[in-house]
C-alpha cells in the first residue's frame, strides 16, 4: 500500500494535495455548522442542515464552496440570502489543509489539520460572539497533549522510542501550562491597571491549546505575535466595522443572556492568537526557535 501512495505521488504529484483541498472544503463545511450551532448550544450532527426557513438542504445545494456561487448567494427553497463567510471559510480551511499536507508528512499533515479546524471554529465563534467554547479551547488543549504522546513529531522529536512518545506529552503539557499562565497573568495584571476585565477566561484555556500542539516557544509566539497581528489586521477591520456599522451579539455565559453591540466595539483576543499559532506551527516554528534559544543563550551568559 504504501508503493502505491508513493508511486501516486510522483506521478500525480498534484493529486494528494487536491484531495486535501476538496477534504477540507468539506470539512469547512461542517465547521460552518459548528460556528453556527456551538454558541446556541444546539447539537451539530442533528438536525441535518436546514435553511432559516425550515426546509431542508438537500445534498446538491449543499456541495461546499460551489453551491453559494450556484445560488449566487440565495436559498433555492425561499431566496433568502445567506452570507459570504460560509464558501469563505471552506475555501480556508482547504487551502490551510493543503498546506499542511504539502508542509508535513501524511500523520503529522492530519494532526496539523484537526489543530487548523479548532483554530478556525474558535476565531470565527470569538469574532461572533466573544466566546470562545471550551470544547475548542479545553479539548483542544487535552487533544493536543493526547496526540503529542502518539505523535512525537508534533514536537519535533524524531523516533518510535518510548523515550521520545512521553517527551513530546512532556512537552505539550509545558506548552499548555506556559500558554495558560501567561495570559492568565496577564490578564491579572492588566486588570489592575485598567481596573477591568482585560481578558477572557476563554483566552487563558485557548492559548494553553496552541501551547499543547506548539510548545511554549509556540505560545510565546502566539500571545506576543498575535499582539503585533492584531494590531497589524484585526484592528483596520474593526475600524471598518464601526464605520459601516456592523454588529456582533455578545454571550454572557455566566448570566445566559446577549446583546448586540457595534462590531469593534469589543475586540477579542483569540482571533489573533489563532492566527500567529497557525502560522507557527506552519513553518514559522524554525525562525521563533532559533531566536529564543539565542535569547536564552545571552540571558544565561549573563
Amino acid at each position: 500500500m504504501l508503493e502505491n501512495y508513493e508511486m501516486i505521488r510522483a506521478e500525480l504529484p498534484w493529486f494528494y494535495p487536491l484531495l486535501a483541498f476538496v477534504f477540507g472544503a468539506v470539512v469547512g463545511s461542517f465547521l460552518n455548522v459548528c460556528i453556527y450551532r456551538i454558541p446556541k448550544n444546539v447539537s451539530v450532527i442533528s438536525p441535518p442542515s436546514t435553511c432559516a426557513c425550515g426546509v431542508r438542504i438537500p445534498w446538491y445545494f449543499n456541495l461546499p464552496i460551489l453551491s453559494w456561487f450556484m445560488l449566487r448567494g440565495r436559498a433555492a427553497c425561499c431566496e433568502q440570502g445567506f452570507s459570504f463567510r460560509y464558501p469563505m471559510v471552506e475555501l480556508l480551511t482547504g487551502l490551510i489543509f493543503v498546506a499542511c499536507w504539502l508542509q508535513f508528512p501524511p500523520l503529522l499533515a492530519v494532526t496539523g489539520m484537526f489543530f487548523a479546524a479548532l483554530l478556525l471554529v474558535a476565531t470565527f465563534i470569538d469574532l461572533d460572539h466573544m466566546i470562545i467554547p471550551d470544547r475548542c479551547s479545553i479539548g483542544g488543549m487535552c487533544g493536543g497533549v493526547i496526540l503529542s504522546f502518539f505523535i512525537p513529531g508534533l514536537h519535533g522529536l524524531e523516533g518510535t522510542g518510548l523515550g521520545a512518545h512521553l517527551e513530546s506529552g512532556v512537552t505539550a503539557s509545558i506548552g499548555a501550562i506556559v500558554g495558560a499562565g501567561l495570559v492568565y497573568w496577564l490578564a491579572v495584571l492588566g486588570e489592575v491597571i485598567l481596573r477591568k476585565p482585560a481578558m477572557g477566561e476563554g483566552d487563558v484555556k485557548f492559548l494553553g491549546c496552541i501551547g499543547a500542539f506548539c510548545g511554549w516557544q509556540g505560545a510565546l509566539f502566539g500571545l506576543f505575535g498575535g499582539a503585533v497581528i492584531g494590531c497589524a489586521v484585526l484592528l483596520p477591520i474593526m475600524l471598518l466595522g464601526r464605520i459601516f456599522g456592523w454588529k456582533q451579539t455578545i454571550i454572557d455565559e455566566e448570566a445566559g443572556t446577549e446583546a448586540v453591540v457595534t462590531f469593534g466595539s469589543c475586540v477579542p483576543f483569540g482571533p489573533m492568537l489563532a492566527v500567529a499559532g497557525l502560522l507557527y506551527f506552519l513553518g514559522f516554528n524554525t525562525y521563533v526557535d532559533a531566536y529564543l534559544s539565542e535569547a536564552l543563550a545571552l540571558f544565561r551568559a549573563f
